[in-house]
């Protein structure tokens, strides 16, 4: 599936074995937000850093159909978090209302805004 790459290189760039954090996620409402209007064909600058925000606009046209066929966020479980020198990255596995189930991660959060979003894997 297209939207299995969905960011994965800047995702991947940030992510090396690094000692796991605090057992509770931070990032589940921006991850959620960010899913929902992905699956509507929309990148935010209000929560997208600009090398994620110009990586999600290059790849909007075929990641917002493959989201949207999958219907709406219906669950989103904490899984783990990675300390990382950019900062912490949660992964998160995603239950959507089409039955599917993905892990995304999110992190590397700098004034409110993410440098990393992705499936992780």
């Amino acid at each position: 599936m297209r939207i299995a790459k969905i960011l994965a290189g800047v995702a991947a760039a940030g992510l090396m074995a690094f000692p796991a954090m605090a057992q509770e996620g931070r990032y589940a409402p921006q991850l959620t937000r960010i899913l929902e209007e992905a699956a509507k064909g929309n990148c935010l600058p209000a929560l997208m850093a600009p090398t994620l925000l110009d990586a999600c606009n290059g790849q909007i046209q075929g990641m917002a159909p493959a989201l949207d066929a999958m219907g709406a966020v219906e669950m989103v479980t904490f899984v783990s978090a990675q300390d990382t020198p950019d900062g912490p990255v949660e992964t998160y596995t995603v239950k959507f209302a089409g039955g599917q189930t993905l892990d995304w991660v999110i992190g590397h959060e700098r004034d409110g805004k993410f440098s990393t979003v992705g499936t992780a894997g």
